[in-house]
């Protein structure tokens, strides 16, 4: 599995994209799936983008599906504006049958005995996705089988994804807990070996649903380990600016080749310290995140807090993106691109998901 980084290559992944074979097959391991989350999660294609680029080539009932998740990552990054760091606590209620908040250390390993969701662990470690069936079965096994709090392993997980998107991310993972969604979710082996097409069996997993919820914590999820997550950020190198020119600033999550393309300006990538001490990320994904910048034609590197980049007010002006994370940058800040602008955030995905469902029209 390899993640190209031209925005060439992107754009072809987008004019493969079948949306009938992602409807009827996303939830399969094997399945057709786009393989664009990196590209969403790091600002190199917006979701409006897809969205049009979708309905161009297909009616909306034949892309219903995957705009309808894509409507999910929008939802999850609305809950971020409207909650900030609220979004790392338990949101709406508490977890419930939690004995421990630490990583469990067969899955840390990848040794959980499930084959399926361990061999999905190794492919994060080894080119840092997971297809998102087998997120929900990772987090379902640390919160709701092995009685561990969200928050640690959710912050395992981010530090692998080249995708990691601190909303979908966390939030995720919350709803999967109960503490974002009205019920924990569970699976078990049978529902595995369905969608992995694996046929394991006698495992701790091995139960109907009505008596999953209620097994104790298996002796394979019983050790906790505490794993310490740091960033290896790059050297600063000496970059020579232009203070006759606007300053555009871009990060982590803001990598859109096409922002203000047309614009002479100072381009800078601003890789903050605190940002990734909050948030770290693997030197995998470190690595992905350089060579997306590449896209950006001039684009130079700042490794440093963006109020600490040198003669910040001899800018004529200073541009970035809006978003979460960015809050405290300077100077102006271009307004969020939304899939459904017109739709104010609801207290649910299914409230939200109707109202925006209602400005969509079929194509002829």
């Amino acid at each position: 599995m390899e993640f190209v980084t031209s925005y060439s290559q992107i754009e072809e992944q987008i004019e493969k994209i079948d949306v009938t074979e992602y409807a009827k097959t996303r939830n399969y391991f094997n399945g057709s799936v786009s393989c664009l989350s990196p590209y969403i999660s790091r600002g190199v294609i917006s979701l409006p983008f897809l969205k049009e680029r979708i309905l161009q080539k297909n009616t909306f009932s034949e892309s219903y599906r995957f705009i309808y998740e894509l409507a999910w990552r929008e939802y999850f990054q609305r809950v971020w504006w409207r909650h900030k760091d609220e979004i790392l606590t338990d949101l709406k209620s508490k977890q419930e049958k939690v004995t421990h908040d630490h990583l469990i250390k067969n899955i840390a390993e990848a040794k959980t005995g499930i084959q399926a969701v361990d061999l999905q662990i190794e492919q994060l470690y080894s080119y840092g996705y997971m297809h998102n069936h087998a997120r929900m079965y990772t987090a379902s096994l640390v919160c709701n089988i092995g009685q561990s709090h969200w928050r640690n392993s959710a912050k395992w997980m981010y530090y692998h994804l080249l995708d990691g998107d601190i909303a979908s991310n966390y939030l995720s993972w919350q709803w999967v807990a109960g503490c974002f969604s009205t019920k924990k979710y569970y699976c078990n082996q049978e529902n595995i070996n369905t969608y992995s097409k694996t046929n394991q069996i006698n495992t701790f997993l091995d139960h109907s649903y009505e008596k999953i919820s209620d097994i104790p914590v298996p002796l394979e999820l019983s050790e906790a380990t505490q794993i310490e997550f740091t960033t290896e950020l790059p050297t600063q190198q000496n970059i020579q600016l232009d203070h006759s020119l606007p300053l555009l600033i871009y990060n982590s999550h803001s990598l859109d080749p096409l922002w203000r393309k047309s614009m002479k300006a100072n381009r800078v990538l601003v890789l903050e310290p605190s940002h990734f001490k909050k948030f770290p990320v693997s030197k995998k994904v470190m690595d992905f995140i350089l060579e997306l910048s590449h896209t950006i034609p001039d684009i130079l590197l700042w490794v440093g807090e963006v109020n600490d980049i040198p003669y910040l007010s001899k800018y004529p002006s200073i541009h970035s993106k809006s978003h979460p994370a960015s809050i405290h940058y300077p100077g102006s800040k271009d307004e969020v691109e939304w899939m459904f602008p017109a739709i104010e955030l609801q207290n649910s995905f299914t409230s939200f998901w109707k109202a925006c469902e209602k400005t969509l029209t079929t194509k002829p």
